[in-house]
């Protein structure tokens, strides 16, 4: 008996039956659906087989064979989650994935694939050797592209702003990945590490920005959340809350359904001090993140998890700040009243004083004005008079300087 006839008859069986599985849980629940595409890539992993059947779609939530290939390429990535791995899947990727989602399956495997091996990150050596080996073969640019995401992926993930935005400007392999280099994804990769780098400006990351946003309108997905995840991790700039809240509500408006842009929203609010609405969101997000069937739903919900705490901390501090400034305001309050009540006491006291001095200097001079002297009584009336008068004039001056500098002083402090 051939024994490599019967190799390809076994894996021309598996395949039979990697379809027939797939096909029977079209229309099931995600977790089902899931369950089933996870046996089905585990078995073809072990097998040594890749998957053989063609790619429609990149919905999650729907496509068992999407899902099916997805769980494959993340077992190969974990086995060796290096640049050749990457090219593997872009091959895979050219060969059995139809045009019109190509590049969402592209973006989902390089960047998903890029965020979980984050911390097995290549040497510029080791990606300049990887776009030699691509050199002059077909639909080298293509595939150097695929190669070109993984590793910015990883780089993203670890937030390394400038060696990303050298990778996809200088590298190697960005010149080979050619006229692809202005796609959509790719500029948004390189907004989100110009908002990160302090050696580049925000005018240029909002040029980028800009650009990639335009380009994604009618295909919301993974340029958008990058877009948004720049602007959230950016060196921070005036207005940027507002701006990320803005397109952040577009792009929940364009995919209802994408828990990551609700998390990106709840980020957004959560930077404009409204921590009400950031925790709606994000509690919106958690319900949609529940009943998706992203790869990567352990680590989203840790990162989610830990944004809420972030918020309700940030609210509990709120509202303790609110509190201290509403007890300083009625303080500050009280200590005006007192000071004003103290101001016009001072006034009252000169006041008095003035008034009570003019009364003494009216009694002691009356007196020897009556007592001495051999002045006829009505001279003596007329003295008393002019002396009563010129201290009540004293006294007036006094009360009304007195109250003309306080008045001054009084509109100067409002």
């Amino acid at each position: 008996m051939d024994t490599s006839a019967a190799y390809v008859r076994g894996d021309e069986q598996l395949h039979e039956q990697t379809r027939a599985r797939l096909v029977a849980v079209v229309g099931s629940d995600a977790a089902d659906l899931g369950r089933v595409a996870g046996e089905v890539a585990h078995r073809l992993h072990e097998s040594g087989q890749e998957p053989d059947f063609e790619v429609r779609s990149a919905d999650f939530a729907t496509d068992p064979f999407f899902v099916c290939a997805d769980r494959y390429w993340r077992r190969r990535f974990a086995d060796s989650p290096s640049s050749a791995t990457a090219l593997a899947c872009a091959r895979w990727i050219a060969a059995h994935t139809t045009a019109g989602c190509r590049s969402a399956v592209r973006e989902q495997w390089a960047l998903g694939n890029g965020f979980i091996n984050r911390s097995h990150l290549e040497t510029r050596e080791q990606l300049d050797e990887a776009a030699r080996a691509l050199t002059g073969t077909p639909e080298a640019a293509e595939l150097a592209l695929t190669v070109l995401l993984y590793n910015a992926g990883k780089l993203r993930a670890n937030f390394a702003f400038d060696d990303l935005n050298a990778v996809l400007t200088a590298s190697a392999l960005a010149t080979l990945a050619g006229a692809h280099r202005n796609e959509a994804i790719v500029l948004a990769l390189r907004s989100f590490a110009a908002f990160g780098s302090r050696s580049l400006t925000t005018e240029h990351a909002r040029d980028l920005l800009d650009r990639a946003w335009a380009a994604a309108a009618d295909r919301p997905g993974h340029v958008m959340d990058v877009c948004l995840n720049g602007l959230a991790v950016s060196v921070p700039f005036d207005g940027q809350g507002e701006l990320l809240r803005r397109l952040a509500q577009e792009a929940v408006e364009s995919a209802p359904g994408n828990h990551m842009f609700r998390f990106r929203l709840a980020t957004a609010h959560h930077l404009c001090a409204d921590h009400d609405e950031a925790l709606v969101h994000l509690d919106a997000a958690l319900a949609l993140l529940a009943r998706s069937g992203a790869f990567s739903r352990e680590l989203l919900l840790e990162q989610y998890l830990v944004k809420r705490d972030a918020i309700q901390e940030a609210r509990l501090r709120a509202a303790r700040e609110a509190e201290h400034e509403g007890r300083w305001q009625r303080q500050d309050a009280a200590n005006a009243d007192l000071e004003r009540a103290m101001h016009r006491s001072s006034i009252r006291a000169v006041e008095l004083v003035a008034v009570f001095t003019s009364a003494i200097a009216f009694a002691v001079g009356s007196l020897q004005v009556t007592l001495s002297g051999t002045l006829k009584l009505r001279e003596r009336l007329w003295l008393l008079t002019a002396l009563g008068a010129g201290l009540a004039v004293f006294a007036l001056l006094i009360v009304g300087g007195t109250w003309l500098i306080t008045r001054t002083r009084t509109r100067t402090r409002r």
